[in-house]
């Protein structure tokens, strides 16, 4: 008898259950290319754009249009006045004009020599402007009756502007200045250390407080629930209210951990735990360990009760210390959700903007790159410099994530 060969999966079949495959994936494809790869493109393009703040809309024309004088009788003299600016004070705008129609019952004097007047339909044309031009037409206007009756006003009928320009989120201009003012000083390096000194040790300190925690409470006793509940406040609470409560504790006018350090003469004076170098940055390094080390805490703990308790009973009827069983049997079990929680900690706290910010605002050595990304495009108004910095933590993220993936994940037989 002959033996039947294994499916190949390029049958008819096999093609139309992979065309299914894909038609199934393509609604999740979609939403992942809107939600991450659209906005990762667009902050890599404004990344080598000179764009500002300011460069986020377009160049236009902004007209302003009314009459000036009397209009309340026959034979009143008045001026119809058109303000007009070019809206950018970099960016030119060419083939500038704008129409408008007058209201019945106006008498036109004179009429500028750029402007075109048929009847009551007005056309000017301003010709090309530079960044910051300025404009006014007037019209010299005496009232009829029929102004009057109808009871339109110039202004009642808005004038249509034309114009184009480019538009430096789109146009073909693109610059390195952005990375070259990013890289030419010495404060990118010293933020780089802050950031890896913060998340480093953030992301460590909460995996060693969560393990410890965990080891607290993987035995049953009375209270265990309520406090676990309690090891969860720091990660549920909102950030906002936890961060100003380390404000008020550690305040150095009327924070009480202050006033228990000077009455225990601990220290002399009051000590400005979020204004002093390099305090401020192990401040709020230890905020990050205290708030997130629930999360290590959960995940650990969940970990640890799933191993065989077999194991443990063996080893005390041979003698091995608390310590030994720890080391020889947990660790070896928590190695993969260790690393786990290693990769995503490091991730998130090298992404914390909110927790510094709320703190120090980055102030007394405690910036980052996160927080250097919202100085650099908001406080600085320099959008371009600011996505320059995020593709920056881009390119840091993906480097230690393809690391550690490879290397430390295959030692650890992840």
């Amino acid at each position: 008898m002959s033996e039947l060969s294994p499916p190949t999966g390029t049958g008819p079949l096999a093609k139309r259950e992979a065309r299914l495959a894909w038609g199934l994936l393509l609604p999740t494809l979609t939403a992942v290319a809107l939600v991450i790869l659209l906005p990762l493109i667009a902050i890599f393009w404004i990344s080598f754009k000179p764009v500002e703040l300011a460069d986020l809309r377009a160049p236009e024309v902004v007209l302003r249009e009314d009459i000036r004088g009397d209009d309340d009788a026959v034979g009143d003299e008045a001026v119809i006045r058109y303000r007009l600016r070019n809206s950018s004070q970099d960016q030119p705008i060419a083939g500038v004009t704008f129409a408008d129609t007058l209201p019945l019952g106006l008498n036109v004097q004179e009429v500028d020599p750029r402007c075109i007047l048929d009847d009551r339909a007005l056309r000017c044309d301003l010709g090309d402007w530079d960044p910051g031009t300025r404009e006014t037409i007037t019209l010299p206007v005496i009232i009829e009756q029929a102004y009057l009756d109808g009871g339109l006003r110039p202004q009642d009928s808005p004038a249509s502007t034309t114009g184009t320009s480019s538009n430096v989120l789109t146009n073909a201009t693109f610059t390195l200045d952005n990375f070259k003012r990013l890289f030419s000083g010495d404060e990118f390096f010293e933020v780089l250390w802050v950031t890896l000194f913060y998340t480093v040790f953030g992301t460590i300190g909460a995996l060693v407080v969560g393990l410890f925690a965990a080891l607290l409470l993987n035995k049953s006793f009375r209270g265990q629930g309520i406090l676990r509940g309690l090891y969860l406040f720091p990660y549920v609470a909102p950030v906002i209210a936890v961060a100003f409560a380390w404000l008020i504790l550690f305040d150095p006018f009327s924070g009480s951990a202050n006033a228990l350090l000077v009455q225990m003469g601990v220290t002399p004076q009051a000590i400005n735990f979020f204004g002093e170098r390099p305090l401020a940055l192990i401040m709020v390094t230890i905020f990050e360990i205290w708030r997130y080390f629930p999360l290590s805490f959960l995940f650990i703990l969940a970990r640890m009760q799933s191993i065989d308790s077999d194991m443990y009973e063996a080893a005390d009827m041979d003698g091995a210390s608390p310590f030994q069983q720890f080391w020889y049997l947990s660790v070896p079990q928590l190695l993969g959700i260790l690393s786990v929680l290693f990769l995503l900690r490091f991730i998130w706290t090298f992404n914390k903007f909110d927790d510094i910010f709320l703190l120090t605002g980055g102030n007394a050595g405690t910036r980052t790159l996160t927080v250097n990304v919202y100085e650099q495009a908001f406080a600085v108004s320099n959008i371009g410099a600011g996505a320059a910095v995020a593709v920056v933590i881009f390119a840091c993220l993906l480097t230690f994530s393809v690391f550690f993936l490879k290397y430390i994940s295959q030692e650890e037989g992840l």
